[in-house]
């Protein structure tokens, strides 16, 4: 940042910008300005908001996935959720991780009318609740994919932090394509990709990000790390290589 001002065309700004709600403001700036960003901004900015992520990536998540940004949408939704027969429904905090931000409900209106006594949460997705998922979390760096499951017994959120447990999982093409599309829409070079997969086999993005935990898979951090470095070296090579 002590040398924000300097940078301009054809330079290359390698590292994620720690800067909080600054963040997107300065990267539309750098971009306005011919600055090569790795990762890309759009990258940067899916990876820190999951109602972005419901905006952009919708068409990967499960059906009927919603962004609540103020009271007139979760009367909309009150209403369609009960004409599709939709019960039982989960809310996902902006901003918040490790399962934290995630809370199930009876119904939407219960969920509208804890919300017309608070306006602090807005915005926040709204989502079906699912029965019988199984929850895969992907670790994708350039060539390298993982996967493995992740399982709780005592808690409906399947992280690991809170008591879960984890195998391996083998991700076969169609689902290998299906991270790769996802990572190709956000600009992502390297991601940690949650994918639910419902009892008729049928599967859908959850969230995804640069990073997120790693315990349960076979790759250790300093190898990880050293995978995601190796990516973006490529792609500044790339970058700075002559027309």
């Amino acid at each position: 940042m002590a040398r924000y001002n300097e940078v301009g065309q054809g330079d290359i700004f390698a590292g994620k910008l720690g800067t909080g709600e600054l963040k997107s403001f300065l990267l539309i700036d750098l971009l306005e300005r011919g600055v090569c960003c790795v990762p890309s901004p759009l990258s940067q900015i899916i990876s820190g908001s999951k109602v972005v992520q419901a905006l952009l990536l919708n068409k990967w998540m499960l059906p009927n996935t919603l962004v609540i940004s103020r009271k007139k949408n979760l009367i909309d939704a009150i209403g369609e959720y009960n004409r599709l027969g939709i019960e039982s429904v989960i809310t996902k905090e902006d901003r918040m991780h490790c399962g934290f931000g995630i809370r199930k409900w009876d119904s939407v209106e219960t969920v509208y009318s804890f919300m017309s006594m608070s306006q602090s949460s807005y915005p926040f997705i709204l989502q079906p609740f699912m029965e019988n998922v199984t929850d895969i979390r992907v670790v994708v760096a350039g060539d390298y994919i993982e996967a493995y499951t992740r399982h709780n017994p005592y808690n409906f959120r399947m992280n690991l932090a809170a008591g879960g447990s984890s195998r391996p999982f083998v991700l076969d093409e169609e689902k290998d394509k299906f991270c790769r599309a996802v990572m190709d829409r956000g600009r992502f070079p390297f991601a940690h990709i949650d994918i639910l997969i419902d009892s008729d086999g049928k599967y859908y993005l959850s969230e995804i990000a640069l990073d997120g935990g790693i315990k349960g898979a076979d790759i250790g951090r300093i190898e990880l790390d050293k995978k995601k470095q190796e990516v973006v070296e490529g792609i500044i090579k790339r970058r700075s290589a002559p027309n």
